[in-house]
C-alpha cells in the first residue's frame, strides 16, 4: 500500500475497525496507553475460560483479554471469594479486546485492559458449555429506571462480594446501578471506606464493573481523579443519581416542519488515540490482516527552525513507547 493510498483508504476508518479485527494480544511488554475510553493495550493476555473459582462468559465476543495485572487481580478475587467468603464462584463477562482499543459494539471504556465486568449471578456448580455461556440469563438486581433493588433477587452475599472487590488497593472504582449503591449504603459497617470506591452508573444492574488503577510500568496510562476521601457517596450524590435514573424520558415533540437530522457523532479514528497504538495494532501480525493504516502527515519544517530540542521532541512523540521498560 502506498502512503497516498493508505491516507485515502484509512483516514476515516473508525479505530474500532482495526482493534475489532485483532484476534490475539500484541507481543509487546505489558502496557496500557491512553485513557480508559481512548486508548489501547500492549502485552494483553487472555483470561482462562474456567477454573474452580470462575467461568468466563460470552466467549464468542473474544473480550476476555486484559493486562496481566488485571488477570492476576481477578484470579485472586475469585479464589478469595471461594475460600474466604464461601461464594460458589464468579461469572466473568467482558474485559477487553486482545489489543484493547474501542470496541465494535457496546462499551465506551474497557480500552486499556484494566476493566472487568463480573456478574452478580453466582457460578453454577457444573462447567457450562460455550453455547450455555452465550445464552445464560443474568440475575437482574434493579430495573433500568428502578429506584430500589428487586427484593426477590437480592441476597446479602452481594455485600460481601463488593466489599471484597473493593478491598484490593489496585481497584480504583466499582460501578453499580444507583439502586444497588443505595442498598449498599444501608449496611451498618463501622468501616465504610469501601463504599467510596462503589460508584453509581447507568445500566450496571446485572453486573458490577471493576476498574483497576494504572499499573506500574505504564507511564502513558492516564490516571483518573480519585474518589473523594471524606465521602462514602451515600448522601447527596446517591440522591441525585436516583432522581436522574428514575426521571421519565421527555416525550418526543411532534414536528410541524421538517426537522434537519442531527449530525452524526465524530468518528474516533486511529489518529485520535495515543501514537503507541499503531505499534500495538501491527506488532506480530501481517499488515494484510488490517485495513491500510492512515499515514501520519509530517508538517513541513521552516528553514532554520529545526533545533536539537525540536528533533528530540519529535522523536519522543513518534516513538513506539516512552518511559522505562516494565
Amino acid at each position: 500500500t502506498t502512503p497516498d493510498a493508505g491516507t485515502k483508504a484509512g483516514a476515516q476508518i473508525p479505530a474500532k475497525t482495526y482493534f475489532g479485527a485483532a484476534k490475539t494480544g500484541a507481543p509487546l511488554p505489558p502496557r496500557a496507553f491512553g485513557s480508559y475510553a481512548k486508548g489501547c493495550l500492549a502485552g494483553g493476555v487472555a483470561l482462562k475460560t474456567e477454573t474452580d473459582a470462575w467461568q468466563a462468559m460470552r466467549l464468542s465476543r473474544n473480550r476476555n483479554w486484559g493486562h496481566p495485572k488485571l488477570i492476576e487481580l481477578l484470579d485472586r478475587f475469585a479464589n478469595d471469594m471461594k475460600t474466604k467468603e464461601k461464594w460458589p464462584g464468579l461469572l466473568i463477562g467482558d474485559l477487553a479486546q486482545p489489543r484493547g482499543g474501542p470496541m465494535l459494539t457496546g462499551h465506551k471504556s474497557h480500552q486499556l485492559g484494566l476493566d472487568a465486568d463480573v456478574w452478580f449471578k453466582p457460578m453454577p456448580k457444573k462447567v457450562m458449555t460455550r453455547a450455555e455461556r452465550e445464552t445464560l440469563e443474568p440475575l437482574l438486581l434493579a430495573e433500568d429506571n428502578g429506584t430500589t433493588v428487586i427484593t426477590k433477587n437480592w441476597d446479602e452475599g452481594f455485600v460481601r462480594l463488593i466489599r471484597r472487590a473493593a478491598s484490593y488497593p489496585e481497584v480504583e472504582r466499582i460501578f453499580v446501578h444507583p439502586a444497588i449503591k443505595r442498598e449498599f449504603c444501608k449496611v451498618k459497617d463501622t468501616d465504610r471506606s469501601w463504599l467510596k470506591k462503589v460508584r453509581p452508573m447507568w445500566l450496571h444492574n446485572y453486573h458490577f464493573h471493576i476498574r483497576m488503577s494504572c499499573p506500574a510500568g505504564s507511564p502513558a496510562c492516564e490516571h483518573q481523579k480519585p474518589p473523594p476521601n471524606d465521602d462514602d457517596g451515600c448522601g447527596k450524590e446517591i440522591t441525585d443519581w436516583i432522581a436522574m435514573v428514575s426521571r421519565p424520558p421527555k416525550p418526543e415533540p411532534k414536528p410541524t416542519i421538517p426537522v434537519k437530522p442531527a449530525p452524526p457523532p465524530p468518528v474516533l479514528t486511529l489518529e485520535k488515540l495515543p501514537p503507541q497504538c499503531r505499534e500495538v495494532l501491527t506488532a506480530g501480525e501481517p499488515q494484510e490482516k488490517h485495513p491500510p493504516l492512515p499515514v501520519v502527515a509530517k508538517p513541513a519544517a521552516k528553514a532554520g527552525a529545526k533545533t536539537a530540542a525540536a528533533t528530540k521532541a519529535a522523536k519522543k512523540a513518534n516513538s513506539d513507547y516512552s518511559g522505562p521498560s516494565p
